[in-house]
Protein backbone atom coordinates (compact mmCIF):
# COMPACT_ATOMS: atom_id res chain seq x y z
CA UNK A 1 0.00 0.00 0.00
CA UNK A 2 1.05 3.63 -0.44
CA UNK A 3 2.87 5.14 2.50
CA UNK A 4 0.97 7.42 4.88
CA UNK A 5 2.14 11.02 5.05
CA UNK A 6 3.18 12.06 8.55
CA UNK A 7 4.78 15.34 9.55
CA UNK A 8 7.92 15.31 11.68
CA UNK A 9 10.46 17.67 13.18
CA UNK A 10 13.47 17.54 10.84
CA UNK A 11 15.99 16.91 13.62
CA UNK A 12 14.23 13.62 14.46
CA UNK A 13 15.24 12.26 11.06
CA UNK A 14 18.88 13.00 11.82
CA UNK A 15 18.99 16.29 9.93
CA UNK A 16 21.53 18.65 11.52
CA UNK A 17 19.23 21.63 11.91
CA UNK A 18 19.24 22.30 15.65
CA UNK A 19 20.52 25.55 17.14
CA UNK A 20 23.87 23.89 17.91
CA UNK A 21 24.16 22.29 14.48
CA UNK A 22 23.21 18.88 15.84
CA UNK A 23 20.21 16.57 15.57
CA UNK A 24 17.96 14.36 17.74
CA UNK A 25 17.78 11.29 15.50
CA UNK A 26 14.84 9.09 16.53
CA UNK A 27 15.62 5.65 15.13
CA UNK A 28 12.09 4.43 15.78
CA UNK A 29 11.08 6.65 12.87
CA UNK A 30 13.86 5.91 10.39
CA UNK A 31 14.31 2.21 11.23
CA UNK A 32 10.70 1.14 11.81
CA UNK A 33 7.95 3.65 11.03
CA UNK A 34 9.53 4.74 7.74
CA UNK A 35 8.44 1.41 6.25
CA UNK A 36 4.87 2.70 6.36
CA UNK A 37 5.15 6.47 6.82
CA UNK A 38 6.27 8.99 4.23
CA UNK A 39 7.75 11.59 6.54
CA UNK A 40 7.34 15.27 5.71
CA UNK A 41 10.11 17.06 7.60
CA UNK A 42 9.92 20.63 8.84
CA UNK A 43 12.20 22.74 11.02
CA UNK A 44 10.29 25.96 11.65
CA UNK A 45 13.27 27.82 13.07
CA UNK A 46 15.25 27.20 9.89
CA UNK A 47 12.06 27.81 7.91
CA UNK A 48 11.75 31.38 9.20
CA UNK A 49 15.35 32.13 8.28
CA UNK A 50 17.30 31.39 11.44
CA UNK A 51 20.75 30.02 10.67
CA UNK A 52 22.61 26.84 11.61
CA UNK A 53 24.08 27.12 14.16
CA UNK A 54 22.11 29.94 15.80
CA UNK A 55 21.43 31.57 19.12
CA UNK A 56 18.88 29.50 21.08
CA UNK A 57 15.39 30.76 21.84
CA UNK A 58 12.99 30.15 24.72
CA UNK A 59 9.39 30.85 25.71
CA UNK A 60 8.55 33.61 28.16
CA UNK A 61 5.40 35.13 29.67
CA UNK A 62 1.90 33.64 29.91
CA UNK A 63 1.84 29.84 29.52
CA UNK A 64 -1.37 30.10 27.47
CA UNK A 65 0.08 32.64 25.04
CA UNK A 66 3.87 32.66 25.44
CA UNK A 67 6.36 34.62 23.38
CA UNK A 68 9.42 33.12 21.70
CA UNK A 69 12.50 35.27 22.29
CA UNK A 70 16.26 34.95 22.01
CA UNK A 71 17.86 33.62 25.19
CA UNK A 72 20.67 36.18 25.04
CA UNK A 73 18.41 39.15 24.23
CA UNK A 74 14.69 39.07 25.06
CA UNK A 75 14.08 42.07 22.80
CA UNK A 76 14.64 39.80 19.78
CA UNK A 77 11.31 38.07 19.24
CA UNK A 78 10.25 35.26 16.87
CA UNK A 79 6.67 34.65 18.02
CA UNK A 80 4.80 36.04 15.02
CA UNK A 81 7.20 34.51 12.51
CA UNK A 82 6.88 31.02 14.04
CA UNK A 83 3.09 31.31 14.35
CA UNK A 84 2.71 32.48 10.77
CA UNK A 85 4.97 29.69 9.56
CA UNK A 86 2.84 27.17 11.45
CA UNK A 87 -0.32 28.48 9.82
CA UNK A 88 1.35 28.47 6.40
CA UNK A 89 2.53 24.87 6.74
CA UNK A 90 -0.81 23.75 8.14
CA UNK A 91 -2.51 25.13 5.03
CA UNK A 92 0.11 23.51 2.78
CA UNK A 93 0.06 20.06 4.40
CA UNK A 94 -3.60 19.10 4.20
CA UNK A 95 -2.82 15.46 3.47
CA UNK A 96 -0.95 14.57 6.66
CA UNK A 97 -2.38 11.83 8.89
CA UNK A 98 -0.20 12.52 11.92
CA UNK A 99 2.69 14.60 13.24
CA UNK A 100 5.69 13.79 15.47
CA UNK A 101 7.10 16.89 17.17
CA UNK A 102 10.42 17.43 18.96
CA UNK A 103 9.94 17.46 22.73
CA UNK A 104 10.78 20.51 24.88
CA UNK A 105 11.29 22.72 21.83
CA UNK A 106 10.09 26.35 22.13
CA UNK A 107 8.94 26.05 18.52
CA UNK A 108 7.86 22.38 18.25
CA UNK A 109 7.19 21.07 21.78
CA UNK A 110 3.63 19.93 22.48
CA UNK A 111 3.57 19.18 26.21
CA UNK A 112 5.00 21.07 29.19
CA UNK A 113 7.51 23.19 27.29
CA UNK A 114 9.34 25.52 29.69
CA UNK A 115 7.85 29.01 29.79
CA UNK A 116 10.09 31.34 31.79
CA UNK A 117 8.67 33.94 34.14
CA UNK A 118 10.04 37.29 35.31
CA UNK A 119 11.52 35.46 38.32
CA UNK A 120 13.82 33.62 35.94
CA UNK A 121 12.18 30.30 36.66
CA UNK A 122 9.81 28.36 34.36
CA UNK A 123 6.12 28.06 35.19
CA UNK A 124 5.46 24.52 36.55
CA UNK A 125 2.50 24.05 34.20
CA UNK A 126 4.54 24.47 31.03
CA UNK A 127 3.26 25.51 27.63
CA UNK A 128 3.37 24.58 23.95
CA UNK A 129 5.80 25.55 21.20
CA UNK A 130 4.64 28.41 18.98
CA UNK A 131 4.81 26.53 15.65
CA UNK A 132 3.23 23.37 17.11
CA UNK A 133 0.39 25.37 18.65
CA UNK A 134 -0.44 27.05 15.33
CA UNK A 135 -0.28 23.79 13.37
CA UNK A 136 -2.39 21.83 15.86
CA UNK A 137 -4.96 24.60 16.10
CA UNK A 138 -5.41 24.41 12.32
CA UNK A 139 -5.75 20.58 12.41
CA UNK A 140 -7.34 19.82 15.80
CA UNK A 141 -8.20 16.19 14.96
CA UNK A 142 -4.77 15.29 13.61
CA UNK A 143 -2.96 12.65 15.73
CA UNK A 144 0.13 14.30 17.22
CA UNK A 145 2.83 13.05 19.57
CA UNK A 146 6.20 14.10 20.94
CA UNK A 147 9.48 12.31 20.37
CA UNK A 148 10.08 11.59 24.05
CA UNK A 149 6.63 10.19 24.72
CA UNK A 150 7.01 7.67 21.90
CA UNK A 151 9.40 5.71 24.13
CA UNK A 152 6.32 4.73 26.18
CA UNK A 153 4.87 1.55 24.58
CA UNK A 154 1.25 2.48 25.37
CA UNK A 155 1.55 6.01 23.99
CA UNK A 156 3.41 4.73 20.93
CA UNK A 157 0.76 2.12 20.16
CA UNK A 158 -2.03 4.62 20.74
CA UNK A 159 -0.48 7.17 18.37
CA UNK A 160 0.06 4.64 15.58
CA UNK A 161 -3.50 3.34 15.98
CA UNK A 162 -4.84 6.88 15.57
CA UNK A 163 -2.66 7.60 12.54
CA UNK A 164 -3.97 4.53 10.71
CA UNK A 165 -7.57 5.28 11.73
CA UNK A 166 -7.17 8.86 10.48
CA UNK A 167 -5.75 7.57 7.20
CA UNK A 168 -8.52 5.00 6.80
CA UNK A 169 -11.14 7.70 7.28
CA UNK A 170 -9.51 9.91 4.67
CA UNK A 171 -9.48 6.99 2.22
CA UNK A 172 -13.13 6.29 2.98
CA UNK A 173 -14.12 9.81 2.00
CA UNK A 174 -12.61 9.57 -1.47
CA UNK A 175 -15.44 9.49 -3.95
CA UNK A 176 -17.82 11.06 -1.46
CA UNK A 177 -19.27 10.04 1.89
CA UNK A 178 -22.49 8.02 2.12
CA UNK A 179 -24.56 6.72 5.01
CA UNK A 180 -23.64 3.18 3.98
CA UNK A 181 -19.92 3.99 4.11
CA UNK A 182 -20.34 5.46 7.59
CA UNK A 183 -22.16 2.39 8.87
CA UNK A 184 -19.53 0.06 7.38
CA UNK A 185 -16.66 2.08 8.82
CA UNK A 186 -18.20 2.14 12.29
CA UNK A 187 -18.81 -1.59 12.12
CA UNK A 188 -15.14 -2.18 11.32
CA UNK A 189 -13.98 -0.03 14.27
CA UNK A 190 -16.54 -1.40 16.74
CA UNK A 191 -14.08 -3.36 18.88
CA UNK A 192 -11.31 -0.76 18.62
CA UNK A 193 -13.72 1.76 20.11
CA UNK A 194 -14.85 -0.69 22.77
CA UNK A 195 -11.22 -1.18 23.84
CA UNK A 196 -10.53 2.54 24.10
CA UNK A 197 -13.80 3.65 25.68
CA UNK A 198 -16.90 1.45 26.11
CA UNK A 199 -19.00 4.55 26.84
CA UNK A 200 -17.84 6.30 23.64
CA UNK A 201 -18.42 3.11 21.68
CA UNK A 202 -22.06 3.08 22.81
CA UNK A 203 -22.53 6.79 22.08
CA UNK A 204 -21.05 6.49 18.60
CA UNK A 205 -23.25 3.49 17.92
CA UNK A 206 -26.32 5.58 18.75
CA UNK A 207 -25.02 8.37 16.52
CA UNK A 208 -24.62 6.02 13.56
CA UNK A 209 -28.04 4.48 14.18
CA UNK A 210 -29.58 7.96 13.77
CA UNK A 211 -27.30 8.99 10.90
CA UNK A 212 -29.99 8.59 8.26
CA UNK A 213 -31.90 11.50 9.78
CA UNK A 214 -29.00 13.91 9.19
CA UNK A 215 -27.09 15.36 6.25
CA UNK A 216 -24.24 12.92 5.66
CA UNK A 217 -21.34 15.36 5.62
CA UNK A 218 -22.45 16.96 8.89
CA UNK A 219 -22.99 13.67 10.70
CA UNK A 220 -19.77 12.32 9.18
CA UNK A 221 -17.80 15.25 10.58
CA UNK A 222 -19.40 14.80 14.01
CA UNK A 223 -18.65 11.09 13.95
CA UNK A 224 -15.01 11.55 12.96
CA UNK A 225 -14.44 14.15 15.67
CA UNK A 226 -15.87 11.80 18.29
CA UNK A 227 -13.94 8.84 16.88
CA UNK A 228 -10.57 10.58 17.18
CA UNK A 229 -11.38 11.80 20.69
CA UNK A 230 -12.28 8.26 21.72
CA UNK A 231 -9.19 6.67 20.19
CA UNK A 232 -6.98 9.20 21.97
CA UNK A 233 -7.96 7.54 25.26
CA UNK A 234 -5.55 4.80 26.29
CA UNK A 235 -7.01 1.29 26.22
CA UNK A 236 -6.43 -0.74 29.39
CA UNK A 237 -5.87 -4.42 30.00
CA UNK A 238 -9.39 -4.56 31.43
CA UNK A 239 -11.02 -3.09 28.32
CA UNK A 240 -8.83 -5.13 25.98
CA UNK A 241 -9.76 -8.30 27.90
CA UNK A 242 -13.43 -7.38 27.55
CA UNK A 243 -13.02 -7.08 23.77
CA UNK A 244 -11.09 -10.35 23.58
CA UNK A 245 -13.90 -12.14 25.41
CA UNK A 246 -16.47 -10.64 23.03
CA UNK A 247 -14.46 -11.94 20.08
CA UNK A 248 -14.16 -15.32 21.78
CA UNK A 249 -17.94 -15.49 21.78
CA UNK A 250 -18.00 -15.71 17.98
CA UNK A 251 -16.11 -19.02 18.25
CA UNK A 252 -18.25 -20.74 20.87
CA UNK A 253 -19.83 -23.10 18.32
CA UNK A 254 -16.53 -23.89 16.59
CA UNK A 255 -14.01 -24.68 19.32
CA UNK A 256 -13.60 -27.82 21.36
CA UNK A 257 -13.90 -27.58 25.16
CA UNK A 258 -10.11 -27.78 25.45
CA UNK A 259 -9.63 -24.99 22.91
CA UNK A 260 -12.18 -22.81 24.67
CA UNK A 261 -10.43 -23.37 28.00
CA UNK A 262 -7.02 -22.55 26.51
CA UNK A 263 -8.28 -19.33 24.91
CA UNK A 264 -10.08 -18.20 28.06
CA UNK A 265 -6.98 -18.92 30.15
CA UNK A 266 -4.71 -16.93 27.83
CA UNK A 267 -7.10 -13.97 27.86
CA UNK A 268 -7.10 -14.09 31.65
CA UNK A 269 -3.30 -14.27 31.75
CA UNK A 270 -3.19 -11.18 29.55
CA UNK A 271 -5.66 -9.40 31.85
CA UNK A 272 -3.38 -10.18 34.82
CA UNK A 273 -0.36 -8.77 32.96
CA UNK A 274 1.32 -12.15 32.57
CA UNK A 275 1.28 -12.00 28.77
CA UNK A 276 1.47 -9.23 26.14
CA UNK A 277 -1.57 -8.46 23.99
CA UNK A 278 -0.06 -10.12 20.92
CA UNK A 279 -0.51 -13.58 22.47
CA UNK A 280 -4.34 -13.70 22.81
CA UNK A 281 -4.76 -11.71 19.58
CA UNK A 282 -2.58 -14.20 17.66
CA UNK A 283 -4.50 -17.15 19.07
CA UNK A 284 -7.81 -15.54 18.14
CA UNK A 285 -6.58 -14.87 14.61
CA UNK A 286 -5.46 -18.51 14.38
CA UNK A 287 -8.93 -19.73 15.32
CA UNK A 288 -10.67 -17.30 12.96
CA UNK A 289 -8.41 -18.47 10.14
CA UNK A 290 -9.67 -21.98 10.78
CA UNK A 291 -13.26 -20.82 11.29
CA UNK A 292 -13.77 -17.73 9.10
CA UNK A 293 -16.34 -15.15 10.13
CA UNK A 294 -17.14 -12.41 7.57
CA UNK A 295 -17.99 -9.88 10.29
CA UNK A 296 -14.79 -10.49 12.26
CA UNK A 297 -12.68 -10.35 9.10
CA UNK A 298 -13.64 -6.68 8.78
CA UNK A 299 -12.66 -5.77 12.34
CA UNK A 300 -9.79 -3.28 12.56
CA UNK A 301 -9.14 -4.39 16.14
CA UNK A 302 -7.36 -7.59 15.12
CA UNK A 303 -4.92 -5.59 13.00
CA UNK A 304 -5.28 -1.80 13.37
CA UNK A 305 -1.81 -1.37 11.80
CA UNK A 306 0.78 -3.68 10.19
CA UNK A 307 1.69 -6.47 12.59
CA UNK A 308 5.43 -6.33 11.88
CA UNK A 309 5.62 -3.02 13.76
CA UNK A 310 5.52 -5.22 16.87
CA UNK A 311 3.51 -2.72 18.90
CA UNK A 312 1.41 -5.33 20.68
CA UNK A 313 4.45 -7.37 21.68
CA UNK A 314 5.10 -5.10 24.65
CA UNK A 315 1.66 -3.97 25.89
Amino acid sequence: MAKIKVGISSCLLGQQVRFDGGHKHLRLCTDSLARYFDFVAECPEVGIGMGIPRKPIRLVGDVDSPRAVAVHDASIEYTDALRDYGRQKAAQHQDLCGYIFMKNSPSCGVYRVKVYQESGYPDPAGGRGIYAEAFIKAHPLLPVEESGRLSDPLLRENFITRVFAYHNWQQLQKGGMTHHKLVEFHASYKYCLMAHSPADYAALGRMVAQAGKHEINLIGARYFSSLMASLSKLASRKTHANVLMHLQGYLKKNLSPAEKHELADIIDQYRRALLPLIVPVTLLKHHFNNHPNPYIEKQAYLQPYPGDLGLRNVI
